[in-house]
């Protein structure tokens, strides 16, 4: 079920029309499908642990809401915001800058480009560590899974 991002997302509201939304891969489209994005993304936040815990369990909040609604796209999306609170905790755990990848004069060669070495920041790996135990939690939801099957079940016959 790639993500399809050819769809208008400025004016689309998958809320109405959640028959368009496609799971894709990852994090794909987090920034993109609305009304989630500025329903979620406030209170997306991992500086601290303190700040990861609380901006988790916000989310994880969040997510078990759309579930008892029976709106997967929103809950897909809340999970999407828990798996990048998870990538990009982690992300600056093991780079300071947030950058995995040195700057080249020619970003044209992915394959060559140079990974950063690491400058671990325990503090942000501990954060990453609690937005991992609710992404978890999230995606391995029996509720979720099921809204997933039905959702797929859906995309299949459009």
């Amino acid at each position: 079920m790639a993500f399809d991002y050819s769809l208008d997302y400025k004016n689309l509201d998958f809320r109405q029309h959640p028959e368009l939304y496609r799971v894709g891969k990852g994090e794909q489209g987090v920034l993109l499908v609305e009304p989630y994005k500025s329903e979620i993304l406030p209170y997306w936040r991992f500086k601290t642990p303190d700040i990861a815990r609380q901006s988790s369990e916000k989310i994880y909040a969040i997510f078990l809401d759309y579930l008892d609604k029976d709106d997967f796209v929103g809950a897909d999306m809340a999970r999407k915001f828990l798996q990048m609170g998870y990538t990009r905790s982690r992300r600056y755990a093991n780079h300071k800058s947030g950058r995995k990848y040195k700057q080249q004069s020619s970003e044209k060669t992915h394959d060559k480009r140079e990974i950063l070495p690491y400058d671990v920041d325990p503090l942000k790996a501990e954060s990453a560590a609690i937005f991992k135990t609710k992404w978890l939690a999230a995606k391995t939801n029996d509720k979720y899974l099921q809204l997933l099957a039905k959702h797929k079940q859906m995309y299949e016959m459009t």
